[in-house]
């Protein structure tokens, strides 16, 4: 192994399902060059999300917590003890590369601790361009919101594959590393919001998975349910939309895994990429990761192995290929990459470094991996998974809610609801046997149940939860 100081890129995609990768069994959608990586990589077959979704999850990975059990998306707190700020304090020239505009807008401050970071302006709701927009090529009711018109706005002036979000930040990062000239070691975080809607890859991509389709071009749907709401046509164009995102994410992720190899730093550089969480298809009768649709408060959805199970590949010099069915989950990066830095971790770090397993020095990690939406809000879900268990619970008592309000998914403020259609739990399900988690078995298997709550309170009392937080998630 090189004796060189390690050096770590991160490359965050923002809701990159986890099973439309090659590398993880999927057939139908073109990644070569992500499973080129995986190829020589650890590829981790039980990673899962923690905090959800965008907001909570970066919070959870640039702090080494399982930030939820105490936190709504919102800004990064000014007395966290960030990643960043600790790889800084401890010689690494730090840099953020990031289209994710949630972390950046607003004062939320998600690049504290980084020496610079360029953010890549556009995505989403983003207040940047003001020209007249170019139009949706569907109705605008079937739009999620108003605010989707801004991101159309955004890329009216787009003329190639070149101007897509994740092209000018992975652009934005090659360049960041050929310039890198020091001899000190780096830490490089590179995030962008792609796949994540609105879908807008260039028309070839879409081809490549629905060719020919002449219907209208739902790109930013509202989160619901699809029976009523979209054809199957729609249904499946939505499909290939995303597919084409992946495989446009796949195209400029692999530029970026190709210069580090060019610039000969694979020898000394651990890269990461990972993603927050998926996204629902028509899976369980639903397009999106929650409830939000017109004329009804916003509410969470269990939250099902298609949105929790998420892609972790790691690749460490020196370090072992193939697969891990450790469970793993983001606050664990934060101490991998001190860990194999050699920096001491603070005490306030909550996750657990995977670097022995990166080694072949160790195969276990943890029992069990929790997914979960901010734990204080009336509709919250957290799904519990063990073994062959997967089982979604919610608070058994709630607060009031006349004036409960969520920033999640887009940053937007909305009115949020517990809705027993939406959040029915508790709901368990054996994901060996049944991976559509199709059979709900909690009326069988109450005792499994029980146990996976009873797990999970322990988890916010580890991690500081306020006693009457706590105390709405146990058992009557």
């Amino acid at each position: 192994m090189s004796q060189k100081p390690m050096n770590f890129v991160v490359i965050v995609s923002d809701t990159f399902r986890r099973d439309h990768m090659g590398a993880y069994g999927n057939q139908w959608i073109s990644t070569p060059n992500l499973d080129a990586f995986a190829a020589e990589s650890l590829v981790f077959d039980r990673a899962y999300s923690a905090s959800f979704p965008t907001v909570p999850h970066r919070h959870d990975l640039l702090t080494g917590r399982f930030t939820a059990t105490y936190a709504p998306w919102g800004p990064l707190p000014k007395d966290e003890t960030v990643l960043a700020q600790v790889l800084t304090d401890a010689g690494y020239w730090t840099m953020m590369v990031s289209d994710t505009n949630h972390t950046l807008e607003h004062g939320y401050f998600y690049e504290r601790g980084f020496e610079g970071f360029e953010w890549i302006r556009g995505q989403e709701n983003d207040h940047w361009k003001t020209d007249a927009p170019r139009l949706p090529k569907c109705d605008p009711g079937k739009l999620r919101k108003d605010e989707s018109l801004r991101h159309y706005r955004n890329r009216a002036y787009w003329t190639s594959e070149a101007d897509t979000f994740v092209a000018r930040t992975m652009t934005t990062a090659c360049d960041w590393l050929e310039g890198y000239k020091r001899e000190d070691p780096f830490f490089l975080y590179v995030d962008t919001f792609d796949p994540h809607e609105p879908w807008d890859p260039p028309q070839h991509y879409v081809d490549l998975y629905d060719p020919g389709y002449q219907g209208e071009v739902v790109d930013y749907p509202h989160y619901d349910y699809v029976d009523g709401y979209l054809t199957d046509a729609e249904v499946k164009h939505c499909r290939a939309l995303y597919a084409g995102e992946i495989t446009l994410v796949d195209r400029w992720a692999g530029r970026l895994l190709q210069r580090i190899r060019d610039l000969g730093l694979m020898e000394n550089t651990m890269v990461l990429f990972t993603a927050d969480h998926g996204f629902l298809h028509g899976e369980h009768g639903i397009i999106g990761k929650s409830i939000i649709a017109p004329g009804r408060p916003c509410s969470v959805i269990p939250l099902y192995d298609e949105i929790s199970h998420i892609p972790f590949i790691c690749r460490t010099p020196g370090g072992i290929t193939g697969r891990s069915d450790a469970i793993v989950q983001p606050p664990d990066i934060m101490p991998t990459i001190l860990a194999a830095a050699g920096v001491e971790i603070p005490d306030t770090v909550q996750g657990k470094s995977i670097l022995p397993i990166a080694k072949g020095q160790s195969k276990d990690h943890r029992r069990r991996a929790f997914s979960f939406s901010y734990v204080d809000r009336p509709d919250s879900i957290a799904t519990i998974t063990e073994g062959k268990w997967q089982c979604s619970i919610r608070p058994t008592k709630t607060r009031s809610v006349s004036d409960d309000i969520t920033l999640d998914v887009d940053g937007l403020p909305k009115p949020v609801a517990w809705n027993p259609k939406d959040n029915e739990t508790p709901l368990l399900y054996d994901i060996e046997v049944d991976p559509q988690q199709s059979k709900n078995l909690a009326d069988q298997y109450p005792e499994v149940v029980s146990g996976m709550r009873s797990s999970f309170i322990e988890l916010l009392e580890q991690c500081g939860s306020d006693a009457d937080v706590v105390d709405l998630w146990k058992e009557n």
